[in-house]
């Protein structure tokens, strides 16, 4: 069976506080690590996604409908289902967060941080596909996952 957990694959989280959250792959570990023996990945996420915008909206109020309240954990396998939708190469997933960072607590502020600015960023202007239209899987990541 072929390896599709790559990094820059959108999952859905299947359980925990993030249940029903969509996230992004930074880093897949197949074989586990040292300290965790099973198989996981390194994921960033939304956890409140932006609300919808219009344009007889104030700029003050289109600022604070597109906040995003980004996440980073590391999770099992067994807990993410992924889907078709794969960000674009120009989001780099593998730059929002480093092992590095997620051993000591600052460094996970730091990489939730420029998560937060990398999501917000992209979700304001979403990077076109081959045909020049917004990206649909930055849209995926965008949308609020209804169920």
């Amino acid at each position: 069976m072929g390896k599709f957990l790559k990094a820059g694959r959108i999952v859905v989280m299947l359980q925990g506080r993030y249940a029903g959250k969509k996230a992004v792959v930074v880093k897949a570990f197949d074989d586990g690590s040292k300290a965790r023996s099973f198989g996981h990945c390194l994921v960033a996420g939304i956890d409140r996604a932006p609300l919808k915008v219009t344009r007889g909206m104030s700029k003050k109020k289109i600022t604070k409908r597109t906040k995003v309240k980004p996440f980073v954990k590391y999770v099992n396998y067994n807990h993410v289902m992924p889907t078709r939708y794969q960000v674009p190469n120009e989001l780099t997933p593998a730059s929002i967060a480093t092992d590095q960072q997620m051993d000591t607590l600052d460094g996970r502020k730091e990489a939730r941080k420029f998560a937060k600015s990398l999501f917000q960023e992209k979700f304001q202007a979403p990077p076109p596909d081959k045909s020049g239209r917004p990206s649909k899987d930055v849209l995926y990541l965008r949308k609020k996952l209804r169920f």
